[in-house]
């Protein structure tokens, strides 16, 4: 079976493994079967069969770095002749700025749900991130109906009525509405209801190329353009692939190369080693890169798991010596080449009836953009709308032009300073677990319902903070840490013990059969006392929201 259009591939050999919805939900009358289409399929199945060997081999490649590293190597600033030619040639820079683009003072994130998206757009920021990775957990209809909702934003037809309640969503467009970018899964991630050849779609292939298929000439005829954040990658190879997929991209759907920019979370440890080098492979594609502090802590802590142990995760701020070695290195990096440096998550969320306590929570938010602001980033993020007056005032204090690309800050990080883990005060105590199992237990039991943006303990938990919390149990327990309140050695069956104690007061508060503690708990079981550990919290977790069916007939699929 063919498209209708002879630049894309042949449908043979693709099966779609899950139902199509034809019925529309909204107003707006676009429904699944729109964005699922024959010629979509096709372009991204295309995408799939061009690029899918490639990136199986960088995951592969990541598993040797992590058996180097098991084995006593040490994490470097590549030396090889092209690399060292990239970092010592200073006459290359980015793109020019791209439309909506230029000012990104405060930028807001948040899962592709229909009322999400409109609160977002609502939201006094410059731009808005809308996430198909760690706040969202992927779902077939998750995922379909997120890129049905953004195709509805985009076409401003987004608005809606909440048939449960009543309430009225509508967004108030204007020239003040933020610049839309979306966030695809991460080159880790697969589609299990949708197979090419008998392997599993590429699910980072599957959120790009639906959205680029259906979106970017109407977001260029809306006077902006194709916009993505690249989420966990861990070599400057990894961000050339999706540099190869942008050009070929663009080449079929006829649109001019260098249209496309992509901000790269540099999120990952071993990517904190190759950031200029990222931002070359991607270079008339780029938009900077950007602070992904959680994640970067769980990539530390899972990266070098056999050489060092980090302390209670709540010690582990951006003051800490690596934490700050990693954000001054890539202000410079950026700033040298021309491109934004987008500071990180604010994951705090407003306490409601306790005035006190929301005062102290919102000026830590304060003093974290001023740390930010100061240190002469072009701009943050945050989770909550409530947090963009804090954000906004503060940058626009200390921020007067459009960016601080122009400000080229000194630094002399070394390979060393990037791994170095040592925290003066660090301790590793009883309460300290208790906090990583009641977080991993609340995170991964949302998930497993399909639900990826979790407020726990006032903050907004997703993947990346419950991926810590995960990876400290791990890596306390794999290393025999001593607690410094108990002078104990940790032993799996302690934290097995405070996982039963925290799933029982979980159940008691939450007496419902829906809620499923006691499964979540396992998951948290079965590696505490392994020398194995999943790479990702959502790969382990992936064949729980994966609802596979027979084959549906391509045919009835639209054109």
């Amino acid at each position: 079976m063919t498209t209708s259009n002879s630049l894309y591939t042949s449908l043979h050999g693709v099966q779609v493994l899950a139902q199509v919805e034809k019925q529309a939900q909204y107003e707006s009358k676009t429904s699944q079967a729109d964005i699922l289409t024959q010629s979509a399929l096709s372009f991204v199945v295309l995408l799939h069969r061009t690029f899918n060997a490639t990136r199986l081999q960088l995951l592969q490649n990541r598993m040797n770095l992590q058996r180097d590293l098991d084995n006593s190597a040490k994490l470097d600033f590549l030396k090889d002749e092209f690399t060292t030619k990239i970092r010592n040639d200073p006459t290359w820079t980015g793109p020019t700025l791209a439309p909506g683009l230029i000012d990104r003072r405060t930028e807001i994130t948040g899962p592709p749900e229909r009322n999400m998206i409109v609160n977002a757009l609502n939201t006094p920021v410059k731009t808005y991130m809308c996430d198909f990775e760690d706040s969202s957990t992927p779902t077939w209809s998750n995922i379909l109906n997120g890129h049905v909702n953004l195709y509805d934003c985009i076409r401003h037809q987004i608005d809606f009525v909440n048939k449960t309640n009543g309430k009225t969503y509508a967004v108030n467009w204007d020239t003040n509405t933020p610049t839309l970018m979306v966030r695809p899964r991460g080159w880790h991630m697969d589609e299990k209801h949708i197979l090419v050849d008998g392997q599993p779609l590429s699910g980072s292939l599957m959120d790009f190329g639906l959205y680029f298929y259906h979106n970017a000439k109407q977001l260029l005829e809306n006077g902006t353009g194709p916009y993505f954040y690249l989420p966990k990658m861990e070599h400057h190879l990894e961000a050339k692939l999706w540099n190869d997929v942008f050009n070929v991209a663009q080449d079929l759907l006829g649109i001019t190369r260098g249209t496309i920019r992509a901000t790269v979370l540099i999120e990952t440890l071993p990517a904190a080693y190759q950031m200029e080098e990222i931002i070359y492979q991607l270079r008339q594609h780029s938009a900077g890169l950007n602070c992904g502090r959680w994640d970067y802590i769980f990539s530390t802590i899972k990266r070098l798991r056999s050489s060092a142990t980090l302390p209670n995760r709540d010690l582990i701020t951006m003051k800490v010596p690596f934490m700050e070695a990693y954000c001054k290195r890539l202000i410079n990096i950026c700033h040298r080449r021309q491109v934004h440096a987008m500071g990180g998550m604010a994951a705090i969320i407003p306490i409601k009836n306790d005035v006190e306590a929301n005062e102290i929570a919102m000026d830590k938010v304060a003093q974290d953009k001023l740390r930010e602001a100061k240190m002469h980033y072009d701009g943050t993020w945050i989770a909550h709308p409530a947090l963009a007056p804090i954000a906004n005032n503060i940058f626009n204090d200390y921020m007067p032009t459009a960016n601080q690309i122009h400000i080229v800050p000194d630094e002399n990080v070394t390979a060393e300073d990037l791994s170095n883990t040592k925290i003066e005060g660090g301790v590793i105590t009883t309460e300290g677990i208790r906090l990583n199992v009641y977080i991993a237990l609340c995170y991964i039991e949302s998930w497993i319902r399909g639900v990826g943006c979790v407020p726990i303990n006032n903050l907004m938990e997703d993947a990346a903070t419950a991926e810590v919390s995960r990876l400290q149990l791990y890596t306390w327990c794999k290393n025999k840490v001593f607690l410094d309140d108990t002078k104990q050695a940790l032993t799996p069956k302690y934290v097995g013990e405070i996982l039963d104690e925290e799933i029982a007061k979980l159940q008691k508060v939450y007496n419902s059969p829906k809620f499923q503690f006691e499964k979540a708990g396992n998951y948290i079981r079965q590696e505490l006392g392994g020398e194995l550990v999943s790479e990702f919290l959502t790969t382990l977790l992936y064949d729980e929201v994966t609802t596979i069916g027979s084959p549906i007939d391509l045919q009835y699929l639209k054109p």
